[in-house]
């Protein structure tokens, strides 16, 4: 899958190791670049569904069109599909296999 991320600054946060590390602790930074090559591999967000550990989702409420992955808990990265145009079901919903193409928006506590 294509990434891209919400910023310049935490696009860095994500791809320097020392960076990730300081910011969120050893074991958050090595689930947060493991996710991140899990996305990479993908061909699809499909295929994020089966991958043990991940519980993707689709999130609800005020974060309605965005999805997440866990980390550890409380925290999950968030992110939401970018293809243009968004591959939707005959029902409205995502058709996940056509999401090939994700901005990763942030990691947060979803709960509070």
């Amino acid at each position: 899958m294509d990434i891209i991320f919400k910023t310049k600054k935490f696009q860095k946060e994500c791809n320097k190791k020392k960076l990730l590390v300081r910011i969120h602790g050893k074991r958050r930074a090595d689930l947060i670049e493991r996710r991140l090559d899990d996305f990479r591999a993908a061909t699809s967000l499909f295929e994020m569904k089966f991958l043990p550990g991940t519980r993707c989702h689709e999130l609800k409420g005020n974060r309605s069109g965005e999805f997440s992955v866990d980390l550890d808990h409380p925290y999950r990265l968030i992110f939401r599909p970018v293809n243009d145009p968004l591959p939707k079901k005959p029902d409205g919903g995502f058709d996940w296999e056509g999401i090939t193409s994700i901005e990763i928006i942030g990691i947060k506590d979803t709960h509070e």
